[in-house]
């Protein structure tokens, strides 16, 4: 049954950095899970509302879109859809299209991310048992290019949602050091650590057999926290501060700050940052430049490169009038590690109906890349499957936002944890 919702949206006073409203959100936003939920309201301190929140508020993770201080928070839960199997990105983006459609928008909505908002993140298979997920939040708190605002959604049966006013004086404090975020104690996963290896050996005696060109494996961790439910806004406050020119995200329990941007749809023009091909920083700025020279002329990084820019320019093409490929890459350094970095740009194609495609739509045509699956894809896929001895869930599936347009951003959920 499709929700009936009214969006409101206005203009809002936020901190500099929109990390710290997570800081300042204590009050409102639980620690997730069934457990964390059940906390009684007199053990949270802080408040955003000088008022009553608004429904659907109280105790609930933080749903987390966030580069460069900019982005969406959101909190709450209006509406939220489930989907598995091949189809799961076109049943998530014509759920979405009808929700918009039936909906009412009071307030601005000319801006990319404006008005109705839904969060995702969507399982790496077709044949995941992890269900993919649209969520609609109660309450968005953005700040995206050089605009902030906040947005309400309320049923068409309750009264419309109160629009908080920004508590000014509220300074929250510094994002926590590394050494005050959870512990947590590894265990093993699917596969021990000491029988990858022999794992990794299979994958290149297929490679070599000729079955593929490049397959991408990803061993399973678990860490189990030694303290309770884990809290994820410390860990998103010090990922967005550590970590700022990746995309912080927290949809469904699912957090984490990746570098690669899967795809942007905005205005008519079609975004994908290509990341394939990396070191390890080390040492002076001296010696990270001469590791960064190296990997630009390593050939073995640049023909994994080039691999993972050819699959986005082939998912691209049907959706494009032209697009825009460098012929050389760059190289993005990151705090830790540094990568061979294509940003692929095109203006999209209006189809028959004259719409332009949606970001859903560009999302899952693109997933999965030769950059977090392999090539050929299909056959990649495949092993990964026999091999890796776990289901990946939604990790290194896509994950982002949705706006009432179509317009979006969708990362790939690398460097990330899945909370139980």
């Amino acid at each position: 049954m499709l929700p009936n919702l009214t969006f409101t949206t206005a203009a809002a006073d936020l901190p500099p950095r929109l990390a710290d409203v997570l800081g300042i959100l204590d009050g409102r936003a639980g620690t997730g899970g069934a457990q964390r939920r059940q906390a009684s309201t007199a053990e949270r301190s802080g408040r955003v509302f000088p008022g009553p929140a608004p429904n659907g508020i109280d105790g609930t993770e933080p749903l987390v879109w966030l580069r460069r201080g900019e982005g969406f928070i959101g909190l709450g839960e209006a509406a939220r859809l489930e989907a598995t199997g091949p189809r799961r990105f076109q049943v998530a983006e014509d759920w979405w299209r009808a929700v918009v459609s039936r909906g009412r928008i009071v307030g601005p909505a000319e801006q990319p991310g404006m008005g109705p908002l839904a969060f995702g993140a969507f399982a790496f298979s077709s044949t995941s048992s992890a269900p993919s997920v649209l969520v609609i939040p109660r309450l968005v708190v953005a700040r995206y290019r050089g605009r902030q605002w906040i947005t309400t959604a309320s049923n068409a049966d309750e009264p419309p949602a109160p629009l908080p006013t920004w508590v000014a004086d509220a300074v929250p404090p510094r994002p926590p050091p590394l050494a005050q975020l959870p512990a947590l104690h590894e265990q093993p996963g699917p596969v021990a650590a000491a029988e990858w290896p022999a794992v990794v050996r299979r994958a290149i005696a297929l490679i070599e057999a000729g079955n593929l060109e490049k397959v991408v494996l990803a061993r399973s961790v678990l860490g189990v926290s030694g303290n309770g439910p884990i809290d994820p806004r410390p860990v998103l406050r010090f990922l967005a501060d550590r970590y700022r020119d990746t995309w912080t995200f927290s949809v469904d329990g699912l957090i984490g700050a990746t570098p690669e941007l899967l795809v942007r749809s905005s205005r008519g023009l079609v975004t994908s940052r290509v990341l394939a091909g990396t070191i390890q920083r080390s040492g002076s700025d001296e010696a990270n430049l001469a590791r960064a020279a190296a990997l630009a002329r390593s050939s073995k990084d640049l023909e994994e490169h080039e691999f993972a820019v050819a699959s986005v320019v082939a998912a691209l093409e049907p959706f494009v009038e032209e697009l825009s490929v460098p012929e050389v890459p760059s190289v993005l350094h990151l705090p830790n590690v540094m990568h061979l970095a294509t940003e692929v740009v095109g203006e999209l194609k209006r189809a028959g109906s004259g719409r332009l495609p949606g970001a859903l739509s560009l999302a899952g045509a693109l997933h999965p890349s030769a950059a977090v699956c392999g090539t050929p894809v299909g056959a990649a896929a495949d092993v990964i499957g026999q091999l890796e001895g776990h289901d990946r869930g939604r990790y290194s599936g896509p994950v982002g936002w949705i706006d009432a347009n179509g317009a979006g951003e969708w990362g790939i959920a690398l460097r990330c944890a899945q909370l139980s």
